[in-house]
């Protein structure tokens, strides 16, 4: 395994993370044989980086996580762990929690369910508007003086908060959406992190399976996000399948499929950023690591872009009401 490392104060990792999310939550039907043989399958390949969140599932996925990864040394795993986001019962969003010590109590529980004594980055899954950053920074600060938890990042965050939040603790990345459909860390967030020595953890690098190359339209259940995604609605999705085949191509003409050459695309945007893959089966799982052979050259990469031009894109990456809450949409701030 190929690897990189997160930030210049961050841990080194596999150059590809995976995210576990998917596993437990949020797209539909979930198979838990399936994803214990992802993980398996995923050690046995390299990775170290997991990506979870403690409201996966309400706490599930970290279950998941614990027993799957239970038989591998502590120190050959990097757990990266989103808290914060608020849920009710029945699974509705309800907000975010940055109170210092609503971060600790947070911090406890997630480190009983892994079944760890510490968490390798530890992260709010969101800014909580009404807490300035600077304390949730300095709680995590306090963790990571008290032994429980090894690095600090930070999500869906725009510039001003990483520079606000990086005067406080080294911050190791930022996890944020970044494919060929969704460019918009380009022009502000990505030159701020690099400036501040902030890595880049870019979960949602086939869009949520559109850019995959095996997404067909079709109708969703209502527990599945892309069913109240706006790039996966009726008149969108087939605008954004059209590019998808158009890259098709692309990849046709290197005998390599239309994932690989969309995860390698992000590879290739610089040594700090570490794609995070979504692989909830071994078999995809296989195929997304296949991006780690390929080498794209200025040609390549231009044959990819003008297949999939930036701002391409039809529809936002999450429904309007989402994207009013997140500072990183917030005109770069």
């Amino acid at each position: 395994m190929i690897t990189r490392t997160l930030g210049t104060t961050g841990p080194r990792v596999g150059a590809l993370g995976l995210g576990c999310m998917g596993m437990s939550d949020l797209y539909g039907p979930t198979d838990r044989p399936a994803a214990l043989a992802t993980l398996s399958a995923a050690v046995d390949a390299g990775i170290t980086l997991f990506d979870t969140g403690d409201f996966y599932g309400m706490g599930a996925n970290e279950l998941l996580l614990q027993e799957a990864l239970a038989a591998v040394p502590r120190e050959r795993v990097c757990l990266s762990v989103k808290f914060g986001a608020l849920r009710d019962p029945a699974g509705v969003w309800l907000g975010m929690d940055g109170r210092p010590q609503a971060v600790k109590a947070f911090a406890a529980y997630s480190l009983k369910r892994l079944g760890v004594d510490y968490i390798d980055i530890y992260r709010p899954a969101r800014l909580d508007p009404s807490v300035p950053i600077e304390d949730t920074i300095g709680a995590l600060a306090e963790l990571v003086s008290a032994g429980y938890v090894r690095h600090i990042g930070l999500s869906e965050v725009g510039s001003h908060t990483l520079v606000r939040a990086a005067a406080v603790h080294p911050i190791v990345d930022l996890q944020i959406e970044y494919s060929l459909l969704s460019r918009g860390i380009e022009a502000d967030i990505l030159p701020t992190a690099r400036r501040l020595g902030i890595g880049i953890t870019a979960y949602g690098v086939l869009s949520r399976g559109l850019i995959s190359g095996h997404w067909q339209a079709q109708s969703l259940p209502p527990s599945d996000f892309r069913a109240w995604s706006p790039r996966f609605q009726a008149g969108a999705v087939e605008q954004n399948l059209a590019l998808v085949e158009a890259l098709r191509a692309v990849a046709a003409a290197q005998g390599v499929s239309v994932a690989q050459l969309a995860i390698a695309w992000v590879l290739a945007q610089g040594e700090d950023i570490v794609p995070l893959v979504g692989a909830r089966r071994p078999d995809r799982l296989a195929e997304a690591l296949g991006a780690l052979s390929l080498t794209l050259s200025d040609q390549d990469r231009t044959a990819i872009e003008a297949a999939m031009p930036a701002a391409a894109a039809v529809g936002s990456r999450y429904p309007e009401a989402m994207m009013a809450h997140m500072d990183s949409e917030r005109g770069g701030h």
